[in-house]
């Protein structure tokens, strides 16, 4: 390591400090940029003195949001939990930290470091990341021109997508069943036929439709004649189709939803259509409407005839008609009225009745629907709804237990399988949730069944409220103290059950947080 008089003025402070780099590429096409980077950052290194230790590489990677950028990830991880054995964060320039649409997140991520006293250093910038009120404002505009220029380019390359599409050309995607890829050069004579996972390598090269083999081409023919003619749903096709052993284009079976893809998408008729779905800069995933799709009628061969097509669009349109909540229970107080008595397999066994799943979806439950038109089963089914509601609520406070341990700087590690935490490599948890059961004579009961097959060191027991819908008190219990399977809570217990009660997972919380102890002399 140079010493200090052979350093560049002000670079004495840095001289003993350890250093991480991080690298960020957009796309695989930048293949020499994170060794660019990492060039530039070690020159910045030497000539200040900097050791680094660890290298954090997102390669083709997009800055637009940081989901899916491992490595950022890992780093921010490490800073947090205090595993991070440096003092320096070398990054290129703000770009290479996050085009974030939102400048307030790439600031959210930089002051993360600092807060646990990590600074953020940009090498190739030309200001210093040292938090004057000129660097802090040049550093804003900066994280404000790198997300606006992603938006720029969002809108750059949607327009030029959009005048291919015009010109008939294809725009990424597999072909489908019954079609195939071809690429033609930049006078529209053919080169070659593009099998799956194969890109054109020349950005002249344009990408056309052709039909595909003649098998597949009339198996797509006999398909549509099997929802007109025989009228048979897409499920009932998918069915045929697999059992005379006919894959998919991806080779996979067939689906629902795969034979729906042939039944409605255009390119059968030789339309190329573009931007029915958009997720520009990352954002949500948008279904956007008819008027806002980049149409070129008859830009390919068609395989299919409009004849055929459009038949097929409106028998799809007639079963997807989208019923008001009012339809939906008119319906099914005319079909209790009918029968006497209702069930999903009556729902979905009546002609023109929409399915059971569609209630159930809408209304959240059949029971639901059924107490809307006045039908009520033999049976309490009020047990299933608790049981679903348990079933999500458990792994949602088994997630903000492991969160909360790890925002105190403890380290939680959660097994898939089972959802036993095992806390700072020294002891387990498991978390079970007690229903609250109601006696005849109005008392409260909570029977709590312990998993000894895991062997926790100690089982968090969560009492639910009277409506079984939040949490009302929690029970530490370590394994020493209750080797049993079952136990049986009051109201009111004794007292060698309620030293073990809290309000709170506080108590828990503090067993797991992590404590500097000073040396004794």
């Amino acid at each position: 390591m140079p010493s200090p008089e052979d350093q560049p003025h002000g670079a004495s402070q840095f001289s003993l400090f350890r250093a991480a780099e991080y690298v960020r590429m957009s796309t695989e096409h930048q293949q020499y940029s994170t060794e660019n980077q990492a060039d530039r950052i070690r020159e910045y290194a030497a000539r200040h003195g900097i050791q680094i230790v660890r290298t954090y590489a997102d390669a083709g990677k997009s800055g637009l949001r940081i989901d899916g950028r491992e490595a950022l990830q890992r780093l921010i991880h490490d800073v947090e939990t205090g595993q991070a054995d440096f003092q320096l964060i070398l990054v290129y320039d703000v770009s290479r930290w996050g085009r974030f649409q939102d400048a307030d997140e790439s600031a959210y991520y930089e002051y993360i470091c600092k807060r646990k006293g990590i600074t953020v250093t940009y090498v190739a910038e030309q200001f210093d990341n040292d938090g004057s009120p000129v660097s802090t404002i040049v550093k804003g505009v900066k994280r404000a021109m790198a997300g606006e220029y992603s938006r720029e380019l969002s809108a750059k390359v949607f327009a030029g997508q959009c005048r291919l599409i015009e010109l008939g050309y294809r725009q990424g995607g597999p072909a489908g069943y019954g079609l195939r890829r071809v690429l033609i050069d930049q006078h529209g004579l053919v080169k070659s036929m593009l099998t799956r996972g194969e890109h054109k390598s020349l950005q002249t090269d344009r990408v056309i439709l052709v039909p595909g083999p003649p098998e597949e081409v009339a198996m797509v023919n006999r398909i549509y004649r099997w929802f007109i003619d025989d009228n048979l749903s897409e499920s009932q096709i998918a069915g045929r189709l697999n059992a005379e052993g006919i894959r998919t284009d991806l080779d996979r079976a067939w689906t629902r939803g795969t034979v729906n893809e042939v039944l409605s998408n255009e390119k059968y008729i030789g339309n190329n259509v573009y931007n029915r779905v958009s997720f520009k800069l990352k954002k949500t995933r948008v279904t956007n409407p008819g008027e806002m799709w980049v149409r070129k009628e008859g830009a390919f061969e068609a395989i299919v005839s409009p004849e055929l097509f459009f038949t097929a669009q409106g028998i799809l349109r007639a079963r997807a008609r989208r019923y008001s909540d009012d339809e939906l229970l008119e319906r099914l107080r005319q079909l209790y009225e009918t029968r006497g008595l209702l069930s999903g397999l009556i729902i979905n066994e009546t002609e023109g009745m929409p399915s059971a799943a569609a209630y159930a979806h809408r209304f959240g439950s059949l029971i639901r629907a059924y107490q809307k038109v006045g039908f009520m089963p033999d049976r309490d089914y009020r047990f299933l709804e608790t049981n679903r509601f348990l079933r999500q609520l458990h792994p949602t406070i088994v997630g903000e237990t492991e969160a909360a341990i790890q925002a105190i700087g403890g380290e939680v590690h959660r097994d898939p399988a089972t959802d036993l935490l095992t806390v700072n490599h020294e002891f387990t948890v498991s978390l079970v949730l007690a229903r609250c059961l109601t006696t005849s004579t109005g008392s409260r009961r909570w029977k709590i069944r312990l998993d000894t097959s895991l062997c926790p060191d100690v089982t968090v027991a969560v009492r639910l409220t009277p409506d079984n819908d939040a949490a009302y008190d929690y029970y530490l219990l370590p394994r020493l103290d209750f080797g049993e399977s079952n136990l049986r809570l009051a109201e009111v217990n004794a007292v060698e059950f309620d030293c073990y009660r809290f309000d709170t997972l506080d108590y828990l919380y503090g067993m797991a947080e992590r404590r500097r102890v000073r040396r004794a002399a």
